[in-house]
């Protein structure tokens, strides 16, 4: 070194020495292994001066003198410069330089020459004056190539270089301004063999009096820190553009499509047939045996042209090829394509060999998909249009990209497996068809929702009654999920069995608020016992029973929207029916309305999901629902497709359940009805006028057994029940002989000893007819019996 060597070094703006040079080495006798990452200051015997302190927190260049310690232990007096640079997050980083107290200008001259990072002075014109050897070894060219020349000029200087122009906008607007100013580049200097990332230091050089005399230029290449951050820009991107949505077809499309955005020039996305199809992926140890079908492919090029399998298509991979392996290890596979290698990944496949070819496709990779430790598939990424292979950093960075999407898909399969198992479930619970009847014409549609919250617990159903009545429900369970679908199954058969018992509407809704409360209070228990987060059910309710004698409808609801009610001449008004509580809350009562109903009239039942959306409120989809009902001619089925036309969005937020009900009525020769006084003699009067009746439908191969079920049942109503007593005979798609009276008191059969002559009537009427029964109504109760009509009854 000499008595005139000079020392330099670099601190980042944490005071961490990051260069150190040969110069610096011999002067204070530390290695670089021994200084660099160790915070400057440890390097000095005494503090520095208050006024270097306070320069320095300003942020401007000083030069005085410091005492530092020699590796050996004796202080060593240096005159020290520091010189600010600047990076793109507008933190300092500093430039040191040292010599001993004797100035010498060659020997600043080899401290600038020898530092590690691309340094370059500029005059007041900004051409370069001073290079050193690192910024010649950048630009590819000797000193005296660069000097005399801006900043990104040729040797000739015909020309700009590429990506060098707003390096030079910021060269003179430094010199203009004489503001420091930090630069960030992305570019291929002429000496490197690749494309960098730079942090450009912009510092202007000033003198005594404070007027720009030039400019100093340092550059540090930052190509990992930024291929950090570009990776972790990528990744925070991905985290909302892939997985959006439940489908896992979607999924693989966004995986694609943010590959060919930032990674590829191509991309294709295979999964595992059985995973399309929602099942458990189990793992092969021969994965080239495993069916993929091609779910995704995007290219920067118009169409695919690279793609040699069409999307949609089952295809294998082969046993050692580049995807076989990548599937085998777990791990990501690149290569460069040559000869050997283009072999590989063309196995089997002209068409691919073909494409690689023709697209000049020069760098392919590999990638598993996987999930909870199980394959789902795999995507292929290749580069034509950019010009570098593929790298660490890329195959890194396709690993995230890959994980993320993977956990999204197995989350997507998961949910289509659910909810195909909600909708099998939800779907064998509901009727597939009306049951037979002729007390109303029905026609229904069932929704399932769209959305990630699943399959819902909506339902209908039709239930035929005694007397020729029939009971309609539509119900709607809280939540999604086979949960929900389960608890309105349980609900439904509930329903159905109160409804059997014929029970009024608001005592059949008080006996299902019970139920809804008993299986709330059992599922607590079992969230308890397996540490799960208990969850109440809830559920709303509409009960309505339609009487086609009377032409009567009574109903009763729980929390459940209010039915329309579509009039004969086409008007559609909304029945005021009181809303009562939803089911599950206990303890509050249900109260039942009656309406009269004219024959052709149609009720339209239905659940919330039809009439509320993000869009609007409930009254304005209660008025929509309305006008699409409103009208006449019109086959329900029809109405039905005009319904969910009006009011449901192509995917509906809730599940939806709508059941259109066309009321018939029961023709006055149809039945018949005869008060029956308070005297056992009637009992054979009864006996002929229901013979007679039988005579005038043209009934008389079932006269006997009809005789015999109005002897029993009018005579226990004479000998039990309580005035008034009627006897009713209806015939519909059944004969109905009914009995009422004022008497509450419900019949029962009992087994009658062998020497009792009585107690055998209700026996040999269950025996004898199809169903027997009993309802209680406000005046008392009916007990009922049907029989099947002949055959030749039946067609007439």
């Amino acid at each position: 070194m000499g008595e005139q060597g000079v020392a330099s070094a670099a601190v980042d703006a944490r005071g961490t020495v990051i260069a150190w040079s040969a110069d610096a080495r011999r002067l204070l006798g530390y290695e670089p292994g021994e200084v660099l990452g160790r915070r400057a200051v440890e390097l000095l015997t005494d503090p520095l001066p208050a006024a270097a302190r306070r320069r320095l927190a300003e942020q401007g260049d000083w030069r005085g003198p410091v005492h530092a310690r020699h590796r050996d232990g004796h202080g060593v007096e240096l005159e020290l410069e520091a010189h600010p640079l600047l990076d793109s997050a507008g933190d300092v980083q500093w430039f040191l330089t040292g010599r001993l107290p004797e100035p010498a200008a060659r020997l600043r001259r080899w401290a600038l020459d020898q530092l590690p990072v691309p340094i370059a002075l500029f005059d007041r014109d900004g051409l370069a004056v001073a290079t050193n050897s690192a910024m010649e070894g950048a630009m590819g060219r000797p000193q005296r190539g660069l000097l005399g020349r801006r900043v990104g000029e040729s040797a000739d200087g015909t020309r700009r270089i590429p990506g060098f122009e707003g390096l030079d906008d910021a060269v003179r607007r430094v010199l203009r301004t004489g503001e420091p100013m930090p630069y960030e580049a992305w570019l291929r200097a002429p000496g490197e063999p690749h494309e960098h990332a730079w942090l450009v230091s912009l510092s202007p050089l000033k003198d005594d009096a404070g007027e720009v005399r030039g400019m100093c230029l340092a550059a540090m290449d930052s190509t990992e820190q930024f291929l950090a951050r570009r990776r972790l820009s990528v990744l925070n991107e991905s985290g909302w553009r892939i997985g959006s949505t439940l489908d896992v077809t979607r999924t693989a499309e966004e995986l694609a499509e943010v590959c060919t955005d930032h990674l590829a020039d191509f991309v294709v996305v295979d999964l595992l047939d059985s995973v399309l199809a929602g099942e458990e992926a189990a793992p092969s140890p021969r994965p080239h045996l495993l069916v993929f079908r091609r779910t995704a492919q995007r290219s920067v090029l118009a169409d695919c042209p690279e793609a040699v399998i069409p999307v949609g298509s089952t295809h294998t991979y082969d046993e050692g090829s580049p995807p076989d392996r990548a599937l085998t290890t777990g791990r990501a596979l690149l290569h460069v394509l040559d000869d050997v290698t283009r072999r590989l990944w063309a196995a089997g496949s002209p068409e691919r060999s073909r494409s690689i070819e023709v697209h000049g496709i020069h760098s392919l990779m590999a990638v598993p998909l996987r999930a909870r430790g199980t394959p789902l598939g795999l995507a292929v990424l290749a580069r034509h249009r950019t010009p570098e292979p593929f790298g660490e950093d890329d195959r890194l960075l396709a690993e995230e990209l890959a994980a993320r999407a993977a956990v999204c898909v197995d989350n997507a399969r998961r949910y289509t497996r659910e909810r195909a198992l909600a909708l099998g479930l939800q779907r064998s619970l509901l009727p597939h068809r009306a049951p037979r009847q002729a007390a109303v014409e029905v026609a229904s549609r069932y929704q399932p929702a769209s959305s990630r919250a699943g399959i819902g617990g909506d339902w209908f159903d039709v239930i035929p009654l005694a007397g020729a009545r029939v009971g309609l429900v539509v119900g709607d369970v809280v939540g999604h999920g086979v949960q929900a679908s389960a608890t309105m199954g349980r609900l439904r058969t509930a329903v159905r069995t109160l409804a059997d018992v014929d029970l009024a509407p608001d005592e059949l809704l008080t006996q299902l608020d019970d139920i809804v409360l008993h299986l709330d209070a059992e599922r607590t228990t079992e969230d308890a016992e397996t540490s799960d987060s208990p969850g109440e059910i809830g559920a709303t309710c509409l009960y309505a029973v339609y009487d086609p004698v009377s032409r009567r409808c009574s109903m009763a609801r729980a929390g459940h929207p209010p039915p329309v009610l579509v009039a004969p001449d086409g008007r559609a008004a909304l029945l005021d029916l009181p809303a009562g509580p939803p089911l599950g809350l206990g303890g509050l009562p249900f109260e039942t309305a009656e309406f009269d109903v004219p024959e052709g009239s149609v009720l339209a039942l239905y659940t919330d999901g039809l009439v509320k959306a993000a869009d609007r409120d409930m009254d304005d989809g209660v008025a929509r629902l309305r006008q699409a009902l409103g009208g006449t001619g019109r086959p329900l089925e029809e109405t039905c497709d005009r319904v969910l036309r009006c009011l449901l969005t192509d995917r509906p937020a809730d599940d939806v359940a709508l059941l259109l009900a066309r009321t018939h009525a029961l023709d006055a020769d149809q039945v018949a009805t005869w008060d029956v006084p308070a005297d056992h003699a009637f009992v054979a009067r009864a006996r002929k006028l229901a013979c007679e009746q039988l005579a005038a439908w043209r009934l008389q191969d079932i006269s006997f057994v009809t005789e015999l079920v109005v002897s029993e049942l009018v005579t226990n109503a004479i000998r039990y029940g309580e005035s008034p007593v009627q006897l009713r005979l209806i015939r519909d798609t059944t004969l109905i002989c009914e009995v009422s009276d004022s008497s509450s008191t419900a019949p029962h059969m009992r087994r009658a000893r062998a020497f009792d002559e009585g107690g055998r009537g209700l026996l040999l009427v269950a025996q004898l007819t199809q169903r027997w029964g009993s309802r209680h109504t406000r005046t008392g109760k009916v007990i009922w019996a049907e029989q099947a009509l002949p055959d030749e009854a039946r067609d007439r």
